[in-house]
């Protein structure tokens, strides 16, 4: 799938707020500092779509992009970010979960890992509750150009193996670099085929 148009429409910390209508939306949330924002522009080649920054936890909204006037992408806040305090972190938990458990457009949400780190607790707990949740997620392994090939493989399989201990089957796995601009087609093509299905 190409991208040809990527336009930003509203940013709002509440659910009810989000755009009207039944288009598809496929929202991408992950740790603070996973590369989401990177991730974002890749997929939409545009250096400055989604904002980025060094500093964690800077996308503290809802923020939706409209896409080729067919689909929503939505840059979701990050989860897990310390620095927040309690009741910092409180809100974006509220946030996440109101749009997560309520937002019907919602068709996929791509939750990115770091591929250079051990399986988190804090990932895997946040999948075991979309999958008690019934929410349709796939898993995005971000940054693989910091690691070897040999490396991340072994990561990768390491998580799966993890899951596996919970999970009856794992949900579809990707990989990205945004620095070198690797595994944006097979995400758009995975977005494409649901979207052709609905």
């Amino acid at each position: 799938m190409e991208i040809k148009s990527a336009k930003f429409v509203i940013s709002n910390t509440d659910m009810r707020k989000c755009p009207a209508g039944n288009m598809p939306e496929y929202a991408f949330i992950g740790r603070s500092n996973v590369g989401k924002s990177s991730l974002i522009n890749m997929l939409t080649n545009q250096r400055h779509l989604a904002m980025t920054s060094q500093k964690p936890g800077k996308t503290q909204l809802i923020n939706h992009f409209l896409i080729n006037d067919e689909w929503y992408l939505v840059d979701l806040p990050g989860y897990g970010f310390a620095q927040r305090g309690k009741e910092g972190r409180e809100n974006i938990r509220r946030i996440i979960e109101d749009y997560i458990l309520q937002r019907e457009q919602l068709t996929n949400l791509f939750v990115l890992i770091d591929c250079r780190l051990e399986p988190q607790l804090i990932d895997l707990e946040f999948m075991e509750w979309l999958g008690e949740n019934g929410i349709p997620f796939s898993m995005i392994f971000t940054k693989t150009d910091k690691i070897s090939k040999g490396k991340l493989t072994a990561n990768i399989e390491q998580y799966s193996s993890k899951m596996l201990e919970t999970w009856e089957e794992l949900p579809p796995l990707f990989t990205s670099s945004a620095e070198k601009k690797e595994g944006g087609e097979d995400i758009l093509n995975f977005i494409r085929k649901i979207n052709a299905s609905l």
